[in-house]
């Protein structure tokens, strides 16, 4: 339960680092959308971060084979993500504004599968050499 937790807290500060983000983009582009539509914006923002802090439990199944665990937190980060973009008017409901989503999205989330890969293979070369170390 702690880790779920955790999990939930990291994903609003995510999800509160993006709203920021997006915060400070309207504002240097001199737009000023009502307080209701900022607020509407940062809750589904943190509504985001807490599906993706709990979804990396996926990654933890240990009878899925990684492209098993792939292919599932991926396929559920995109439908969670336009069931929330699409109604709330991140993204207009038309077919060219979806396919550059998509192609955005898959992008990002290409970027951090591989960065959390390469991180991740960084920590097991360095345990196993520490182990052959220690022998």
């Amino acid at each position: 339960m702690k880790e779920v937790v955790k999990r939930i807290v990291y994903g609003i500060a995510y999800g509160g680092v993006i709203s920021f983000i997006a915060l400070t983009i309207l504002m240097l582009t001199e737009m000023t959308p009502s307080i209701s539509m900022i607020w509407l914006y940062t809750l589904m923002g943190h509504i985001l971060g807490i599906y993706f802090g709990l979804a990396s439990f996926i990654f933890e199944i240990d009878n899925w084979s990684p492209l098993k665990k792939t292919v599932i937190h991926y396929s559920l980060s995109m439908l969670v993500y336009f069931i929330i973009a699409l109604p709330v008017g991140w993204i207009p409901i038309a077919w060219k504004p979806i396919a550059i989503s998509v192609i955005s999205f898959t992008i990002v989330y290409c970027i951090f599968w591989f960065g959390y890969n390469m991180y991740y293979k960084k920590i097991e070369t360095s345990m196993n050499e520490s182990l052959l170390r220690n022998k």
